[in-house]
């Protein structure tokens, strides 16, 4: 972008979405020098140092841009399967960069996500997980969050049980 500097500007980067190694929590901050020092004072407290396997496997993730691309070529085929296979049944958009889905729901995501999981075994996250509300409105209720991170055949008997459970 042409910056020389980096003031204000902080920026996460992980192993989960880069490398579709979500649970390995490794990752990095980069940016402006004086935000990323509070951010330490933050991290002594709360961080927690990471075992050497997870060190290693991530040594070697953080090295190979190969898997990365190829994850990019899945995740696209796996939205395109959401799209086809979802789309005339649950309104979403895809994401530009992202692994989840957030259908919108005519119903709580909470008793979708039930209901969905005794019906098919398929286990989805109701938004208002991930949400607060805000004067008395709760954003997340009548969504769910439906992530793509499996392979892609999984992924598509997933969203095949969705659409068997939508359709009833």
């Amino acid at each position: 972008m042409g910056l020389d500097h980096y003031q204000n500007c902080i920026c996460f980067h992980s192993l989960s979405k880069r490398s579709n190694l979500p649970g390995l929590r490794s990752g990095f901050v980069a940016g402006d020098r004086s935000i990323i020092q509070t951010y330490l004072k933050y991290r002594t407290y709360h961080g927690a140092a990471m075992p050497v396997p997870v060190q290693e496997a991530s040594k070697v993730a953080w090295q190979d841009e190969a898997h990365v691309i190829e994850n990019r070529r899945l995740y696209r085929k796996k939205f395109d399967l959401a799209e086809e296979i979802l789309a005339h049944r649950l309104p979403c958009s895809t994401p530009q960069g992202a692994f989840y889905l957030w259908p919108e729901l005519q119903t709580d995501g909470e008793n979708f996500t039930k209901a969905l999981y005794e019906s098919q075994n398929v286990l989805v996250l109701p938004g208002s997980f991930l949400s607060r509300p805000h004067e008395g409105e709760d954003p997340g209720k009548n969504y769910v969050r439906v992530a793509l991170l499996a392979d892609l055949n999984t992924c598509k008997e997933a969203l095949q049980r969705i659409a068997c459970f939508i359709d009833g």
